[in-house]
C-alpha cells in the first residue's frame, strides 16, 4: 500500500466508524454507567470481533460466514439478552457521595464479552469489509506485510475512534459529583444498554 492508498484508506475507516451506531452507543454508555477502564474492555472485545471479520473478509471467507449464519443468530440473541442484563444492572445501580467514582457493575471481563458479542453478532460488518476492501486494495495480490499493515489501521482506528466516545462519556461522568444526577445517569447510561441490547436482538 503506498502512502496516499493508506491515507484514504483510514480517512474512509474513521469516518464510516465515527458514525454513531450500536456500537459507540454501548461504549458510551458503559463509559456514563462505570467509568473509563470498563468502557475500555468493552471497546478492546469490540476492535477484536472486528479483526476477525476483516481477516475472514481478506481470505475470502464470505461464504464460510454465510454458511455460519444460525450460529450468527444464536449470538446475536445471547448477546443481546447478555446486553440488556447488564443494562438492567446499571440503571438499578445506586450512587452516594461515597462511591461516584467506584461503581461497579460488572467485572472487566464481562465488558469485554460484551463487546465482542456486540460486533459478532452482527455478519453485517465482514459484509461491509467484503464490500469495503476492493475499493482500496486488490485482495488477491495482498502479501503477508499488507495484511499486517491493513489489521494494524484498523486496530488502531477503531481503537481511537472508540477510545474518544469513552474519555468524553467518562469525563461527563466525573464532572458531575451529586449523586441524584449519577442516579439519573445510571438510567440515562442503563436504558441505551438495554435500546442496544434490544436492537441486536430484533435487527434483521
Amino acid at each position: 500500500m503506498d502512502f496516499l492508498t493508506t491515507l484514504t484508506f483510514v480517512g474512509a475507516i474513521f469516518i464510516f466508524m465515527a458514525t454513531p451506531g450500536p456500537g459507540t452507543l454501548a461504549v458510551v454508555s458503559r463509559a456514563l454507567g462505570s467509568g473509563f477502564k470498563h468502557a475500555i474492555f468493552m471497546s478492546i472485545g469490540m476492535v477484536l470481533g472486528d479483526i476477525v471479520f476483516l481477516l475472514l473478509a481478506i481470505f475470502g471467507l464470505n461464504i464460510v460466514a454465510q454458511t455460519f449464519s444460525t450460529l450468527f443468530i444464536i449470538i446475536k440473541i445471547l448477546g443481546g439478552i447478555y446486553l440488556i442484563y447488564l443494562g438492567f444492572k446499571i440503571f438499578m445501580a445506586k450512587t452516594s457521595h461515597f462511591d461516584v467514582n467506584t461503581q461497579k457493575n460488572s467485572t472487566l471481563s464481562s465488558d469485554f464479552f460484551a463487546g465482542l458479542f456486540i460486533t459478532l453478532s452482527n455478519p453485517k460488518v465482514i459484509a461491509f469489509y467484503v464490500g469495503f476492501l476492493p475499493t482500496f486494495l486488490d485482495l488477491s495480490k495482498l502479501n503477508h506485510e499488507d495484511i499486517l499493515l491493513v489489521v494494524l489501521l484498523v486496530l488502531s482506528t477503531l481503537s481511537t475512534i472508540l477510545t474518544i466516545y469513552a474519555y468524553f462519556a467518562n469525563r461527563a461522568r466525573e464532572s458531575i459529583k451529586k449523586p441524584k444526577i449519577q442516579n439519573i445517569m445510571n438510567r440515562l447510561a442503563g436504558s441505551i444498554m438495554i435500546f442496544v441490547g434490544g436492537f441486536l436482538i430484533i435487527k434483521q
